[in-house]
């Protein structure tokens, strides 16, 4: 103190070496065991979802595999049993449930199939989602609805089907892939961002809602991931935007990402963010200088309107500035 002088500097490096402390002592805390765990993942038949499979399964997971195409599933299956063939590790032959998310009455029947086929859910991994691209001005509102039905709606049915089973256990791990967009909102992305604020908010209270059970939820915030989900999204009418963005042609390795969700389940991380600088950056920005990153989002969405409206790859630079999926 007398070399600091006892003032700010001392307090914030402090403050510091008590975060720091604070880690080293979590890290040691031992992982949470995967091999032999009942893990559900939704959206597993392709992008980010297939690659959590692959990995879980590498872990020696029960895998219940969920998606809308049975023949995705399928395909994903064979592929799971191949490499289990091919390697070292014991593993256990993955199972499949088929449902829309996007309808409540098949979530619940999915849930008790679920249910079924092992007893119990130790790790719910809600995966499946939908994207969106448009301009407010000439978005139906269905299209946001159909977006909100998938990315929030969806995942709340299907962990709170699930959730009695966890609480009469007092065991189990909720696991949510959000987005970047779940803490800073993009132009031209309204449906997917407000979809994944809701998500994030949502599972916020979940956990500490759950926490007296001993139950566990993570929230994952990746920014770009090199999958489909841009290709696939939504526009304001409803069709699908049919391009892979340069942003997300540039984005991270899923596998990458799969490997992060396994690590968090097994630290049982609570609050996980994977987004490059820029993204980071611009997340503080929103907290500490909100006037700042309006104008910066302002400009943003002047200059991403024409690439909008053509589907073009071409996006102005500042485009890469909030690194959101």
């Amino acid at each position: 103190e007398r070399v600091m002088g006892g003032g700010p500097l001392s307090l914030v490096l402090g403050g510091l070496g008590v975060l720091l402390l604070f880690r080293m002592v979590r890290r040691l805390r031992p992982g949470a065991r995967v091999r032999d765990s009942v893990v559900v993942i939704t959206g597993a038949s392709s992008g980010l979802g297939r690659e959590c499979a692959r990995v879980f399964h590498a872990a020696g997971a029960r895998l219940v595999l969920c998606g809308r195409h049975a023949g995705r599933l399928q395909e994903t299956v064979e592929e799971l049993n191949e490499a289990a063939g091919r390697g070292h590790t014991q593993t256990h032959p993955p199972s499949t449930v088929t449902f829309d998310l996007s309808e409540a009455g098949a979530v619940e029947r999915a849930a008790e199939e679920i249910l079924r086929l092992h007893g119990n859910v130790d790790v719910l991994i809600n995966n499946a989602g939908i994207s969106y691209r448009g301009n407010i001005l000439e978005t139906d509102l269905s299209v946001q609805r159909a977006v909100m039905d998938t990315n929030y709606f969806g995942p709340v049915a299907l962990t709170q089907a699930l959730l009695p089973s966890m609480v009469r256990r007092r065991s189990g791990h909720v696991v949510v892939i959000s987005s970047i967009q779940g803490r800073i909102a993009i132009p031209h992305r309204s449906a997917y961002a407000a979809s994944k604020h809701a998500t994030q908010a949502y599972f916020d209270c979940l956990r500490a809602e759950v926490e007296r059970y001993g139950l566990e939820v993570s929230v994952v915030s990746p920014g770009y991931i090199r999958t489909n989900l841009s290709r696939n999204a939504l526009t304001g009418d409803g069709s699908q935007y049919g391009v892979l963005d340069r942003t997300t042609a540039m984005g991270r390795d899923p596998a990458d990402v799969a490997r992060a969700v396994l690590e968090a389940v097994r630290r049982r991380s609570k609050d996980v963010l994977l987004a490059g600088l820029l993204a980071t950056v611009a997340l503080y920005l929103r907290t500490l200088c909100p006037a700042l990153f309006f104008k910066v989002m302002a400009m943003r969405a002047r200059s991403t309107l024409v690439c909008l409206m053509s589907r073009s790859n071409v996006h102005a630079p500042l485009t890469v500035f909030c690194g959101a999926v």
